[in-house]
């Protein structure tokens, strides 16, 4: 292929096709129709000649892409064994897997096209080309959404994310998805006709796993009782269809058959939620038919699923059939095609900008609510559910990091099981913004926080590295607002197991103050700033002294990972009303000997396992 690549450019010569076309049309007038012909011919052996080059890097791109599709797959279908044998630091080491096999699978392919072509060498008819063979490689692909994003970060990597042009690469998608065509691949349909029994059975029929239930008539009767507590004789009598998807949802611990129940009226979410017991037997552990308890099992403050498919946009689909308020990049996100999430996450961002996503999309970036963070600047709009967040140039002298330990925090975060307490965080490069929406408070304040990584044209705002992370209610500001003292304590109660819950996960949240801490709108609390995240294992928990000496704490030798949990109370909230209740909630924060243990746990390599729904729907065995 190189040699037939580079025949043409040797033989078929710009300056010397002209050169013998003027002297032919000096000394022969009557051989300008000759030439004309000649033109014609060489521009076609040309062309030609560039779509050889561009199929072949086409076919490269496409072929890299499916080796690291079904590297994707395996790992996302070995979840099942994981799950049947309890393996589960196994699991935990397979979500960091799959997370690196992107990058790697870029870095292989990259590497490959340069032995190839040299691609910056190429002008912008190649890249026309190529995205055009590219294209046609696409038709009946059964993942071809993901394989646009793979050709986007081929291309990113070779420009260094300098040139977003659609020209290039897939900034739009190249075909309109029509969900429904692969509906029948992805679903498994259940017989109603018969009771509700038979019609459980038949799906654990249908979802085989090697380890046994403890006791699936005990599951059954539960299961049976759960769906008539939720629905009436004549609702279950005019249930027309249960489909479930066919790819098992497999997360820590637990495990998720998803689909709908079909009634005339209304479609209901049904997610049949498993686990182990204790002696290694699998379990129903809840029957979920309501759409918020769906929402929070795909939260984006939840790890990645296992869910193996070969037909990501069909599976996507029929979820936000089920969940109509969550955007299709989130989905995309949850079952980890976050590279593909961020590129219709962007897709999205343009459309509201365009205000072809209805809303109000007049107004400007601004900085973010609440108080400005010492080593981030965090600005929104306030018509769109996210925040940016840009790494200063500078940070405040309390602050003994650098940047590099920054983006280090993110990239741990992003590999950590976030056991719904922390927020996933989306990175970008060179992310444009129009700067006639830039509020001029922000591009000041951008300027003297941020002004290495800005690049500010007349129609742009360019910021070099950022994040995206979604848009909550900072605590403290939260605590300043609500009046009810119910939803202050339910809040102040969740902040507690917030900190519990990320610190049993092996996590040291580090900047526990409540600014640094996020309220959803069904009121969970989510922490977002992950500067001075560690594990738990590198920081030593100490006591303060105790004796009469009023200055034996300024005496107190302290080192960089010391750590006095009596001191917590001072910081965490400010008020003390609020310092009181979370006192009587959860004061063993407070203490030196909960740390200690908690350390002690996660040193063990214990792996918790929290239900990411209400206890009260966990049936009792």
């Amino acid at each position: 292929m190189k040699k037939q690549a580079a025949s043409p450019k040797k033989t078929v010569s710009a300056p010397s096709i002209d050169s013998a076309r003027n002297t032919l049309a000096l000394s022969h007038p009557e051989a300008l129709v000759s030439t004309a012909l000649l033109s014609e011919s060489e521009n076609t052996s040309s062309q030609q000649a560039l779509d050889t080059i561009a199929r072949q890097f086409a076919y490269q791109i496409i072929t890299g892409f499916d080796k690291s599709y079904r590297w994707h797959s395996r790992i996302t279908a070995g979840a099942k064994e994981r799950f049947e044998n309890q393996q589960w630091a196994q699991s935990q080491r397979a979500i960091e897997e799959r997370i690196a096999i992107y990058e790697q699978s870029l870095t292989d392919i990259v590497i490959d096209l340069y032995q190839q072509v040299h691609p910056k060498q190429q002008d912008q008819r190649f890249w026309k080309a190529a995205k055009n063979q590219y294209s046609k490689l696409l038709n009946g692909h059964p993942q071809f959404e993901l394989a646009e994003t793979f050709y986007n970060s081929v291309i990113g990597r070779i420009f260094k994310h300098g040139k977003i042009d659609d020209n290039m690469m897939f900034v739009l998608p190249s075909r309109c998805y029509l969900p429904g065509q692969d509906r029948h691949k992805v679903i498994y349909s259940f017989d109603t006709s018969g009771t509700v029994r038979a019609m459980h059975e038949s799906i654990f029929d249908t979802y085989r796993f090697k380890t046994p239930f403890d006791n699936l008539d005990i599951d059954l009767d539960n299961m049976d009782a759960a769906l008539r507590a939720q629905l009436n004789r004549d609702k279950l009598a005019s249930v027309h269809a249960v489909e479930m998807l066919k790819p098992v949802f497999f997360r820590g611990k637990a495990a998720y058959l998803v689909g709908r129940i079909c009634m005339p009226d209304e479609t209901l979410p049904f997610v049949i939620a498993m686990q182990m017991t204790d002696d290694g037997k699998l379990m129903v552990d809840a029957l979920l038919t309501e759409r918020h308890h769906l929402s929070v099992i795909f939260s984006f403050a939840r790890s990645y699923f296992m869910a193996d498919t070969q037909y990501p946009a069909e599976v996507v689909a029929f979820l936000q059939e089920l969940l109509p308020h969550k955007k299709n990049f989130e989905l995309y996100m949850s079952m980890g095609f976050y590279k593909h999430g961020k590129t219709v996450f962007y897709r999205n961002f343009l459309a509201h900008l365009d205000n072809t996503s209805g809303g109000n999309t007049t107004d400007m970036f601004e900085l973010a609510p609440g108080i400005k963070g010492l080593v981030m600047t965090v600005f929104h709009l306030p018509s769109y559910g996210v925040v940016f967040k840009v790494i200063k140039d500078k940070f405040a002298e309390s602050k003994k990091i650098t940047r590099e330990y920054v983006k280090d925090r993110y990239r741990l975060v992003k590999a950590t099981d976030r056991v719904g307490r922390m927020a996933d965080t989306h990175e970008y490069v060179n992310f444009r913004f129009p700067r006639n929406r830039i509020d001029q408070e922000l591009l000041q304040y951008l300027k003297d926080t941020c002004a290495s990584s800005l690049t500010i044209t007349e129609s742009d705002v360019i910021i070099s590295h950022m994040y995206i992370e979604r848009k909550m209610t900072p605590l403290n500001l939260y605590l300043q607002q609500e009046t009810d003292s119910i939803k202050i304590r339910n809040v102040l109660d969740e902040l507690g197991l917030c900190i519990k819950q990320i610190a049993l996960a092996n996590v040291f949240p580090g900047d526990m103050l409540h600014k640094n801490f996020g309220v959803t709108k069904t009121g969970r609390v989510i922490f977002y700033d992950y500067d001075e995240i560690c594990y738990m294992s590198e920081r030593q928990f100490r006591r303060l002294p105790k004796n009469g000496d009023p200055y034996a704490i300024d005496t107190l030798s302290v080192g960089p990972t010391d750590v006095f949990p009596e001191q917590f109370e001072h910081f965490i909230v400010g008020k003390k009303v609020f310092k009181d209740i979370l006192k009587e909630l959860h004061g063993d924060l407070m203490t030196t000997e909960y740390w200690l243990e908690t350390q002690r746990i996660t040193a063990q390599g214990i792996i918790q396992n929290f239900t990411p729904y209400p206890e009260r729907y966990r049936f009792i065995r």
